[in-house]
């Protein structure tokens, strides 16, 4: 099987650098073998990626915006790690959508993040934990916040 490298390129994805924290945090920290990053924003373009589900974004662009988290949350791997074959376990995400009170797909809006780490990792490494949320309202009127734990080889 080819390599997270290899995967990549296959789908034409390049990792962002590491984004500057927009309040008084760090963008990951390592406790033992474990890597916790913070939570990543849709991005769409280099600009916040706003909207709220159920009210003007529907599931599949949800799912998209959150595809695109996992590909910040891989950049800040990168950064953090120096090589994502370093990588033993993704452990948990954890996904927060700006959605309506009447909204209920926020799992399917996270599997644009999940299905991805999935393809990239494969199913003994990327396969995760996970929790979904919907919220009224995200920092800078994101769609989708999303944080990830993974252990380190």
């Amino acid at each position: 099987m080819s390599d997270i490298y290899t995967r990549l390129d296959s789908l034409g994805i390049s990792l962002p650098p590491v984004a500057v924290p927009a309040a008084a945090y760090v963008p990951y920290v390592q406790s033992g073998h474990l890597l916790f990053l913070s939570g990543h924003i849709a991005k769409r373009d280099g600009a916040v990626w706003t909207g709220q589900l159920g009210k003007n974004m529907d599931t599949a662009t949800g799912a998209q915006a959150a595809r695109a988290v996992a590909i910040d949350l891989l950049g800040t791997l990168q950064a953090a790690t120096g090589d994502l074959k370093r990588i033993k376990r993704v452990v948990k995400l954890m996904s927060l959508v700006n959605s309506t009170s009447e909204y209920t797909e926020q799992h399917l809006v996270t599997n644009g993040c999940s299905e991805l780490l999935g393809e990239l990792f494969g199913p003994e490494v990327g396969a995760h934990a996970r929790s979904a949320f919907g919220v009224p309202q995200l920092p800078l009127g994101a769609c989708v916040e999303i944080e990830m734990i993974v252990e380190l080889a």
